[in-house]
Order: C-alpha cells, then structure tokens, then sequence
C-alpha cells in the first residue's frame, strides 16, 4: 500500500473556497492520491476510494506570535483553535471543552523501568467523559453543527459512545450511539446516563462499524452526522491536541519517544500529523523524534504486520482481550501506523492481558495516575520496548494513557482487595500486623 502524507499548507493560494466556517480548513484531501473535494460530510475519496483528510490553510508568519496567542488561549483544546476545522466563536458555544489535561512527570515509574531521560505520562482521563475521546468527538460536534445535522451518533467500544452522549446534550441534539453487545458495564452506564439512545449490536465492533455505514446510505440516517464515519475526517483531527498539548508542556519541545496505544490507528497517525505541522509552523525545533504503538494480545492485527515485515494488516474476526476499548480487529489505520513507526524507527508491539493488569498496578502504586485497560497496554508495550532495548531509556518519553481505570474496574477488582478486614481495636489492627 503505497502511504502519502497529506500535508497542511501555509499560505497556499489553493484553497477550495468553502460554505461552511470551518477555521483554517480550506479542503477534504485524499490521503493516498491528493485529490481535493469540498468540505463536508464525506470520508472517503472517489477517484480511489482512499481516506479522506481536512487539509488546511494555516497560519504563517511568526512563531513567536503565534506561540503567544495559543498562550492567550483558553485553559482547553480550543487555544489550539487556529490550528483546527473549527469556526473561531468555537470557545463561546455550548460544548464540553476538553483538553490541556495532565503531564505527569513519572519519575517514580521511571525508577522502576530503569528510564533516565525522563518519562511523562499524559493523563487523559481528566477530560470531561475521563477519555480521550472528548477530543475528536468536540471536532465532530463543530462539523454536524455546520453541515445542519440534528442527530449525532456513533459506533464504538465504549468510551466514544460516552463522549458523544454527552456532546450531544450539552450541545442540545439528540444522540443515538451504537456499541457490540458485552462491553464493560460501567461504560454501558456512561453512555446511556446522557439521555439519548444507546443500541447493543449482537457482533464484534467491527459488525456495529458496518451497519453504521449501511444506515448513513438508507432514508433513516438522513440528518445523522456519524462521529467516526460520515464525519471522521474532523472527528480524527482532535487527536492532533495531544500532540499540541505534549510539546506545549515540554516547553515547546518534540519528545524523543512517545508510545501511543492502537484501535482503528487513528490516534496515532493524528499525533504524528500533529508533530509535524508544529514543526512546519517552526512552533517546535526540528529533531527526530520515534513513535511507537501499543496493542493488546488478544487484538493485535498492527502488532503482528509489523513484526512479520508487511504492511496488509490481516483482520482478528474475535478480538479476545480485557482491553475492550482497543478490541477493533480490522483497524482502518492500521497500514498507516506500521508506515509512520518504520519512518519515525520506533516499532509496534503487544502485551497480553496479564502483563496490562500488571501495567495497569504499577501506574497507579508509582504515580497515583488509574488508568483504564488500554493504559495498562501502553506501559506494558512501553516495559516491554524498554527491556528489548527499542525504546532508548536515556531520552525522554512520554506514554500515553487515554482513559480512566474507573471505566474498566473489572480487570483490577480480583487483585484490589481490603489489605485485611478487623476488628475497631488497636490490638486488632497490631495483630493484623499493620502497625
């Protein structure tokens, strides 16, 4: 699969005029050919049915200028809005502002895992739904806004059906989000607590992802703007905040390392195109920098292309993993995040699902930070690539944890027991031999 970056222009005078006010967004770009076609809610390219890009206008002139007015910017993800297909009012309208969540500098983990350039864990689980996901789906939201539609809605593992239940009632619509049948119960309970309509699909993710796209074509999905389909174009640019939000709080540096847990891949290849629009923008100084990707055992498609050396990322028909939110076992962006790792000369890897209950322990004993499964995946891939000798431990890394461990207690809770039960006495409490 022949891979091409899409790159943002500066000052380009190729803008596609557009209808909609979308910020800095000019185009939808085809990842693999470059074609350009209008704003709007389209996703997939017709002259080679390839992805679909936001390509942009973005700001030229001085960095310094441009580093103070993010400055300037509101405490969340819309300080970034010049750099986003949001209108420039996005901070004044009803939304759920998420963003500019923790770095944590991790230099207890670090002890353990023997890294002495200095680790950071960037902790998503404060955003407003305690995932990441609040990111693309406040992009997406933006996007149903201008192109009128009424109804947002969803396939997903849990978490974004959540962020988009939410979305939706603070911006006043209605939701509708459908998720596979036994996923873990309290991101069941998160998605429906918001009002809209929550639909279990008896199948895998990949299953619910395909009746997703059969509605949009049928009569009944005519006004719904689907987070991660008709509308994943802008949904997917929300990521590329993290990538903002990391080199913003090194002090506008690149890291050296980042380890960044797989899904559908999207996440990562918006990261990378993140990193390098800051570069381009001359908002951080040009160095080379490694991406590296977390998958679990149980689901680990990405994982296993890279390590037998081809980029045909074979679909898992039944993802069986504790790590359910990462369980997409035909990941649309898979090709591209074993390109971006080979290119960046960082590297793909799994771990099974006792190594990310282990992972997901020492995060919480070392750093206070309780992450959810797929957290525990990126740490243990992160120990892992330590140990392997991939990941240099003398340059600084940042691993990224996307959601909160209250989501996916389960995989704790047979190890996360009371220390000891006693009696109200100080001599119960000596004779447990806590004293």
């Amino acid at each position: 699969m022949a891979v091409q970056a899409v790159e943002s222009t500066t000052g380009t005078s190729a803008a596609t005029t557009s209808a909609y006010d979308l910020g800095p967004a000019v185009a939808l770009s085809c990842r693999e050919c470059g074609t350009r076609t209008p704003l709007g809610p389209s996703f997939v390219c017709l002259e080679c049915f390839g992805p679909l890009e936001v390509a942009y206008e973005l700001p030229g002139g001085d960095p310094e200028a441009l580093r103070a007015r993010i400055a300037a910017g509101p405490a969340n993800m819309w300080r970034y809005a010049p750099l986003l297909p949001v209108p420039s009012d996005v901070a004044a309208k009803p939304n759920l502002n998420p963003g500019l969540t923790p770095l944590v500098q991790a230099d207890r983990l670090a002890a353990e895992l023997g890294v002495t350039g200095g680790l950071y864990v960037k902790d998503d689980s404060g955003n407003p739904t305690h995932s990441f996901k609040d990111r693309p789906v406040a992009i997406a939201l933006e996007a149903a806004r201008a192109f009128g539609f009424t109804t947002l809605s969803c396939s997903s593992t849990g978490n974004l059906a959540g962020a988009v239940g939410a979305a939706a009632a603070r911006a006043g619509l209605r939701s509708c989000v459908f998720i596979p049948d036994g996923l873990e119960q309290s991101k069941v309970v998160m998605a429906a607590v918001y009002g809209g309509e929550l639909v279990a699909i008896d199948g895998t993710y990949d299953d619910v992802n395909r009746f997703c796209s059969e509605l949009i074509g049928d009569p009944l999905g005519e006004g719904w703007g689907f987070t991660n389909v008709n509308l994943r174009p802008f949904y997917a640019e929300g990521s590329k905040t993290l990538a903002y939000e990391i080199c913003e709080q090194l002090g506008w540096e690149l890291p050296d390392q980042i380890v960044i847990p797989v899904a559908s891949g999207c996440q990562l290849v918006k990261i990378d195109k993140g990193l390098r629009e800051l570069v381009r923008l001359g908002l951080v100084e040009d160095k080379p920098f490694q991406i590296f990707a977390a998958q679990a055992e149980g689901c680990s498609p990405v994982s296993r292309a890279y390590k037998d050396g081809t980029d045909a990322v074979r679909p898992v028909k039944k993802p069986d993993t504790i790590a359910k939110s990462l369980a997409i076992g035909d990941p649309a962006d898979g090709p591209y995040v074993i390109d971006i790792c080979r290119r960046t000369g960082g590297a793909v890897d799994d771990v099974n699902d006792e190594q990310i209950v282990d992972a997901m322990k020492l995060l919480a004993r070392t750093e206070g930070v309780f992450a959810e499964t797929a957290g525990g995946v990126t740490l243990g891939v992160t120990r892992k690539l330590i140990e392997s000798g991939a990941i240099d431990p003398s340059l600084t890394t940042v691993v990224l944890n996307t959601g909160d461990g209250l989501k996916t207690l389960d995989a704790v809770a047979p190890t996360s027991r009371p220390t000891a039960v006693i009696r109200p006495s100080l001599d119960a409490f000596r004779d447990a031999g806590l004293a």
